[in-house]
């Protein structure tokens, strides 16, 4: 199965693959696109974005169908980070970069059976940060996130999606779920 997990920064994307990789070494793990990128991302803009796209698409596609991989970071995650800055007023040239983005992230989803979002959310289980990791990004980012997830234009028919939430225990146990379920494609689930 072709996982991709999506989520702002510090959404608990990292320890949730780490948990899940534990429990199934079989599963290949695809980093976030920037670490294979040579630039500094204290502060990424749309540019960097975009070519973190390209190369998430890139790289998703050279998954086949049946693959075990568990990638951190799903095509949608950096649409969401353009539609974000363009909503902060921070684009620049993101509306450009944004418009050729929709396409490329929807055929990069065309390579990911299984989307695991993980919404900011409240409560005691919420990561929280400090103003170093750019909380308005952040949280725009999130709020477009769960908006694109819902529209099958972009995730297609047969991706299921998959949101969880809580403690990293109970969201690693409703990932188990998910990839034991090998839910109908399509299916969106909220735990």
């Amino acid at each position: 199965m072709r996982i991709a997990v999506a989520g702002t920064h510090a959404s608990g994307k990292s320890t949730l693959i780490a948990d899940f990789l534990a429990a199934h070494p079989e599963y290949e793990h695809e980093p976030e696109p920037y670490e294979w990128l040579d630039e500094d991302l204290e502060a990424p803009d749309a540019g960097s974005f975009f070519r973190q796209l390209q190369l998430a698409v890139r790289s998703s596609g050279e998954h086949p169908p049946g693959a075990r991989v568990i990638a951190e970071r799903s095509p949608l995650d950096f649409l969401a980070y353009l539609m974000a800055l363009d909503e902060l007023s921070r684009g620049g040239r993101s509306a450009d970069l944004t418009a050729r983005a929709e396409p490329l992230a929807a055929a990069g989803m065309h390579h990911v059976d299984l989307l695991v979002v993980l919404p900011l959310g409240s409560g005691p289980d919420r990561i929280e940060v400090d103003g170093s990791e750019d909380p308005a990004l952040r949280e725009a980012m999130n709020d477009v996130l769960l908006e694109l997830v819902d529209d099958t234009g972009l995730i297609g028919e047969h991706t299921t999606v998959v949101e969880v939430s809580g403690s990293p225990a109970r969201r690693l146990a409703a990932l188990e779920a998910a990839v034991a379920a090998s839910a109908e494609p399509g299916e969106v689930t909220r735990g």
